[in-house]
Formats: C-alpha cells, sequence, structure tokens
C-alpha cells in the first residue's frame, strides 16, 4: 500500500467514525422519548388522608444529582415553602406500578417561573442540558409531559414543533388593564427572552421540558399555554402556541444550591 493510498484510507476511517458518531449524537425522536421518559415524572402533592393521595398539578424533570427536580414556581400550591402547605411529592410509573416520592422545595425563581423540588430516595436519571444560547429559531424540538393528568394512567405524552421564535417575556400591551400581574412583575424584574413554540401544550405541560427533537438535551421548560377564552378552552380549542422559559435560568437556580 502506497502512502498515498494509507493517506485516503484513514481519512475514509476518520469520515465513518465522525458519521457515526453524529448518527448516534442524533438517534431521532424514538429513541430520545425512551431515554427522557425515566426523567419526566408528574408533580403534585400528598396527603395520606385523602382520596387520591397524590394530587396532580403540572410537570417536573429531573436534574443535578438525581435528587432534584425541576418545575414551574406556578405549579407550587400557594405557601408551598412553608411546614403547613400540602406536601409535595412526585410520582414514579414503572411496570404498571406507580411510587410516591415526597419532597419539598429546594429553591424558587418566581421572576422566571422556575421551582426545584428535592426528592426523597435513591437518585433517578438526570436530563442533559445542551449549550447555553445554542437554541434557533425554527429548530426543531419537543416537549414531553403530563397534559391532562391522569386521564391516561399518568402516561408522558410527547408533542412536536419548532421554536418559531424567541421574544420577549412580557410584551407591550394596549392598556394596563391588559397586563396580568405575573406580566407586570415581569417588567418590574427586568424583560427576558423567552422561546414561543408552535406546539401543542395544555395546562398540565407546565414545568416539562424542552428539548431538541434529535438529541434529547434540553433548551429550556415549557411554561404557559396561549389560551383563547376559558382555561377549559385549552383542552377543547388549543391555540398551538406554546411558550418555554430559556434553560440558562434553570442552570443559574441550579448553581445556587451547590
Amino acid at each position: 500500500m502506497t502512502a498515498a493510498t494509507a493517506l485516503r484510507t484513514a481519512c475514509w476511517l476518520l469520515a465513518l467514525l465522525a458519521a457515526l458518531a453524529l448518527q448516534t449524537a442524533r438517534a431521532g425522536l424514538p429513541e430520545v422519548v425512551v431515554a427522557l421518559r425515566p426523567s419526566v415524572l408528574p408533580v403534585g402533592t400528598f396527603s395520606a388522608t385523602e382520596s387520591p393521595r397524590f394530587g396532580f398539578r403540572g410537570t417536573g424533570f429531573v436534574v443535578g444529582d438525581g435528587t432534584v427536580v425541576a418545575t414551574n414556581f406556578h405549579v407550587l400550591p400557594p405557601f408551598a415553602e412553608l411546614a403547613s402547605s400540602p406536601r409535595m411529592a412526585v410520582l414514579l410509573v414503572r411496570a404498571g406500578t406507580a411510587e410516591v416520592r415526597l419532597a419539598r422545595v429546594l429553591a424558587s425563581d418566581r421572576a422566571h417561573d422556575l421551582a426545584l423540588l428535592k426528592i426523597d430516595g435513591p437518585p433517578l436519571p438526570a436530563v442533559t442540558f445542551a449549550e447555553v444560547g445554542s437554541a434557533r429559531e425554527g429548530q426543531s424540538i419537543a416537549l414531553m409531559g403530563y397534559p391532562i393528568g391522569d386521564a391516561l394512567g399518568f402516561s408522558p405524552v410527547t408533542h412536536r414543533g419548532v421554536i418559531a421564535s424567541i421574544t420577549a417575556a412580557a410584551l407591550p400591551a394596549p392598556t394596563a388593564q391588559s397586563l396580568d400581574p405575573r406580566a407586570i412583575s415581569r417588567l418590574r424584574d427586568g424583560n427576558y427572552e423567552v422561546y414561543q413554540l408552535d406546539a401543542t401544550a395544555y395546562p398540565g405541560n407546565s414545568g416539562g421540558p424542552l428539548f431538541d427533537a434529535e438529541t434529547g438535551r434540553v433548551l429550556g421548560m415549557v411554561n404557559m399555554v396561549l389560551v383563547k377564552g376559558s382555561r377549559e378552552s385549552a383542552l377543547t380549542n388549543p391555540t398551538g402556541i406554546t411558550y418555554a422559559i430559556p434553560a440558562r435560568h434553570l442552570l443559574d437556580l441550579l448553581r445556587q444550591i451547590r
């Protein structure tokens, strides 16, 4: 074998290895869903004297060392940080059986609608985050959560779409009366960007992960759904427009507890 032939063979092998590595990194949505399912959990409250004992409030996903679950602040019950508040919990559904893991509020960021829960028990598989600032308009994404609670036995649901726009969290309203309390709070605390998604989500998706559809790396957290009319109309007549908080704010909150 001549030196030139050896060089061409080496280059071909390197190209093949690079292609295989890229294919592995971009496994595709079906493989991504299987990998992420163990990290996405129903979040709610627990009471041994009520029926059902677990009260669903939204979605969360495992981060950090596997004993922390991230969700929206608005998923928590009022005064969740107080001992007198209903006990927080997450639900693990495995092979048809459900296990309740009690939890407590570890940290919160009301301005960005984020909360971290410390859960009891051994660590769970944690998500992997995408590089900060890597999200792009037009990027293929998916979101996973529990859009209708326990109506399907707490089976996680995946919706696919794209990042339609990276836009301001609180847009100017025609009149002061059009600004709700959350929008006013955001304006006072300083504006920031959110992801507008061309993907259908529902109120139960709040707190679930927004992730790259090809790699599974988390880009943000589902925050709210544009609703026409009442909250109930979000189920019967969804707008197909969803918003998510960029992961950088969640990573900042995680760094505060380390």
